[in-house]
């Protein structure tokens, strides 16, 4: 799998009675088997305030390389998709359980962010060869 693309924002208001800036959208765009597919990420502002209760990130953006800030949000979908590659068969996933949305980031590797970020900057694209190197194994 090759990842294309990482990248989250935050949703404004298109009509006064509608609540769409309570939420953000992080996205995935991956390319497998010949097909190219986006994995959207919605999910409730309000986990941004809360990530360090289940991330180590304590302020947005989450690291910098080089001269590229990455927010949290850039990395919301990612983490879904690191964590359950089954998504990548889906357009679409709806967040909005704060238990449901630490479950993701539960014994992910958040030192090796940085490498996919980075090679996307370089390279336009990262290799994914297993999930499982994101995720922490026990000891």
């Amino acid at each position: 799998m090759i990842i294309k693309e990482c990248k989250g924002f935050e949703l404004e208001k298109e009509k006064s009675n509608t609540s769409e800036d309570f939420f953000n959208r992080s996205i995935v765009t991956l390319y497998e088997g010949g097909e190219e597919r986006t994995l959207h990420v919605l999910y409730v502002r309000y986990f941004d305030e809360v990530r360090h209760e289940f991330t180590p990130y304590e302020q947005d953006p989450v690291f910098t390389l080089q001269d590229q800030e990455i927010s949290f949000k850039d990395i919301v979908a990612l983490v879904c998709l690191l964590k359950n590659p089954g998504l990548r068969s889906r357009k679409r996933l709806y967040i909005n359980s704060k238990q449901e949305f630490a479950s993701y980031f539960q014994d992910i590797n958040f030192n090796k962010l940085p490498e996919i970020f980075l090679s996307l900057k370089e390279k336009r694209e990262y290799e994914l060869r297993s999930p499982l190197e994101f995720i922490l194994q026990p000891q």
